[in-house]
C-alpha cells in the first residue's frame, strides 16, 4: 500500500506540473457535452423560403402564412413573376421557393385540382428530405381544411396538392451531401494537425535554439514549414477529391480553378492555425491534442457538414463563425454540385482570406517574440 501510495502520489505531482494537460482532461468532457447538447439537432428549422405569389389573393395568403406559422420556414421574402430563382438559390439567400400559380383561389373556389410548386435546394440532402417533408405536411393540411371549409356550404372541394422540384440533387443522394464534407473534413485535420507538430518539434529536439542563432528569419522559418505540408495537404485533397467521383459519382458542374483556388485558401487557413498552435504548445502531445480540440470537433460538428447551423442555438451560431470549414464547405458545394461562379459565394472566400490572415499574423508575433 505504501508503495502505490507513494507511485500515485509521483504521478499526480506530474500531473500538476503539465497543466494545460490537465485542463484538458478537465473541461474536455464538459466541452463535449456542451457542443453535443447543444449543436447536435436532427430538427430543422428556420428554412428560409421565399415564395412567388402569382395569384396574390386571400387563399394564396393563407397558404403562406400556414408555412411560415408551423415554425419551420422563415420568410426571406416574395418574388417578381419573372424573378431569377437560379440566382436566390445558387446564393443561399432562400433553401426553398414557394411558386403559388396564378388563379389558385379561383381553382380552390371552384373545386379545380390546383397544384403549388416548391423548389428546394438539394446540396443538403437530409435537410432537403426534411424540407419536403414539412412541405408536403403543410400543404395536406391546408388541403385538409380547404375541404372541410367548402363541404360546409357544397360539395368537397379537390384537393391542393404539391409538386416538389429537387435541384443539384434529385435522387437526395446523401453521398454527394457526405463527400464533400469529407473533403473538408479531411483536409481540415490534416492540416492543422501535420503543421502543429513542425514547431513543436524543434522545441522538443533541442533544435529550436540553434534555428535561431542561423541566419534564417521568422518569415523565412514559417515559409519554410508551411509549403511542404500545404503541397502535401492540396495533393491529399485532389487525391479525395477524385477517389470520390471515381467510387462515389461525385459530379464536377463548376471550374477547376475555382475549385483548387478555394481549396488552397482553405489549407493555408488551417496551417495558419496549425502554425498558431504550434507557438502555443510546449510539447507535442499537448499541440496534438490542441490541433484535434480545434479541428475535429468544430469541422465535425459546427460547419453545417452533418447538422445545419441554422437549427442550433443562436450562441452556438456565433461560435461557428470562427470555423474555417463553415465557409469552405459553402464554396465546395457551391462549385462541384451547383455549378456557379465566384459571385454566388465571393463572400465565403473573403472570409477564409480574413482567417487566414489573422491566424498567421497571430503565429508570426508570437514566433517573433519567441525569435527576439
Amino acid at each position: 500500500m505504501r508503495t502505490m501510495i507513494a507511485v500515485a502520489t509521483k504521478e499526480l505531482h506530474q500531473i500538476s506540473r503539465d497543466r494545460r494537460t490537465l485542463g484538458i482532461l478537465l473541461l474536455f468532457p464538459a466541452f463535449i457535452l456542451l457542443i453535443y447538447g447543444y449543436a447536435l439537432n436532427f430538427d430543422i428549422k428556420d428554412v428560409r423560403l421565399a415564395v412567388q405569389d402569382r395569384d396574390r389573393s386571400t387563399s394564396s395568403r393563407e397558404l403562406v402564412s400556414a408555412f411560415v406559422n408551423s415554425g419551420y420556414f422563415e420568410l426571406v421574402g416574395y418574388l417578381d413573376a419573372d424573378a431569377d430563382l437560379d440566382r436566390l438559390v445558387n446564393t443561399n439567400q432562400a433553401r426553398a421557393i414557394l411558386v403559388v400559380p396564378a388563379r389558385f383561389e379561383r381553382d380552390v373556389q371552384t373545386r379545380t385540382p390546383s397544384i403549388v410548386q416548391v423548389i428546394i435546394d438539394a446540396d443538403n440532402a437530409n435537410t432537403a428530405s426534411t424540407v419536403m417533408g414539412y412541405a408536403q405536411a403543410i400543404v395536406a393540411e391546408y388541403s385538409t381544411t380547404v375541404a372541410l371549409r367548402a363541404s360546409a356550404v357544397s360539395a368537397a372541394a379537390a384537393p391542393v396538392t404539391l409538386e416538389p422540384r429537387i435541384w443539384y440533387n434529385p435522387q437526395l443522394r446523401s453521398t454527394l451531401f457526405l463527400v464533400p464534407g469529407l473533403i473538408a473534413f479531411i483536409s481540415m485535420i490534416t492540416a492543422v494537425v501535420s503543421t502543429a507538430l513542425s514547431v513543436v518539434r524543434e522545441k522538443e529536439r533541442g533544435t529550436m535554439e540553434q534555428i535561431r542563432m542561423s541566419p534564417i528569419g521568422p518569415l523565412a522559418f514559417i515559409l519554410g514549414k508551411t509549403l511542404p505540408y500545404l503541397t502535401i495537404s492540396f495533393i491529399s485533397a485532389l487525391i479525395i477529391l477524385f477517389t470520390a467521383r471515381l467510387l462515389f459519382d461525385l459530379p464536377m458542374r463548376g471550374s477547376w480553378l475555382l475549385l483548387c483556388a478555394s481549396i488552397l485558401l482553405f489549407l493555408v487557413g488551417a496551417q495558419a492555425q496549425g502554425l498558431l498552435i504550434s507557438t502555443v504548445a510546449t510539447s507535442q502531445q499537448v499541440a496534438f491534442q490542441l490541433a484535434i480540440l480545434s479541428s475535429f470537433l468544430p469541422t465535425f460538428i459546427l460547419s453545417g457538414f452533418i447538422f445545419p447551423i441554422s437549427s442550433m442555438p443562436m450562441a452556438v451560431q456565433a461560435v461557428s463563425h470562427v470555423v474555417p470549414a463553415r465557409y469552405f464547405l459553402v464554396a465546395l458545394r457551391a462549385i462541384v454540385l451547383k455549378g456557379v461562379g465566384l459571385p454566388a459565394f465571393w463572400e465565403q472566400l473573403v472570409y477564409l482570406g480574413i482567417f487566414s490572415t489573422i491566424a498567421l499574423g497571430l503565429a508570426a508575433l508570437r514566433l517573433k517574440r519567441e525569435w527576439a
